[in-house]
């Protein structure tokens, strides 16, 4: 079998270690910060969320980083890494980890504030037993 000498395959999956630490840019290449985990839901499997670092400069702020839900962010091969079109305001308002770096994920009442910032579904169905049906 051969291969096309520097032509990556494309591939439907990925490591989790490579997704950590892929950037995460507006569609005009400007570049917000970088995936620093994703969140696996035990039950279903599914990626639920990405935590996302933004530091070193951006605001006037130290490293912070922000939840999000898994499916607003899309992998862009031009851009070289997960596209996110927010405006700055919209980012420093965004649903953020607290200092020692923890959030209420594991509240649905969290998780659904998260999701409706960033206008997104819910990764859990209507058949969840945790879902509160909102």
């Amino acid at each position: 079998m051969a291969s096309g000498a520097g032509r990556q395959p494309d591939h439907h999956l990925i490591a989790s270690d490579r997704v950590e630490g892929t950037p995460v840019k507006r569609s005009n290449g400007d570049e917000i910060g970088h995936i620093e985990r994703v969140m696996i839901d035990k039950r279903s499997g599914k990626v639920a969320y990405a935590v996302m670092s933004v530091g070193g400069g951006l605001f006037g702020l130290d490293k912070h980083q922000f939840t999000m839900p898994w499916g607003v962010l899309h992998y862009d091969t031009g851009l070289g890494g997960y596209e996110l079109n927010l405006t700055d305001d919209q980012i420093r308002e965004a649903p953020r980890r607290t200092a020692e770096q923890h959030d209420a994920s594991f509240s649905r009442e969290w998780e659904e504030h998260v999701h409706r910032y960033y206008n997104a579904t819910p990764y859990w169905g209507q058949s969840d037993p945790m879902s509160t049906g909102r």
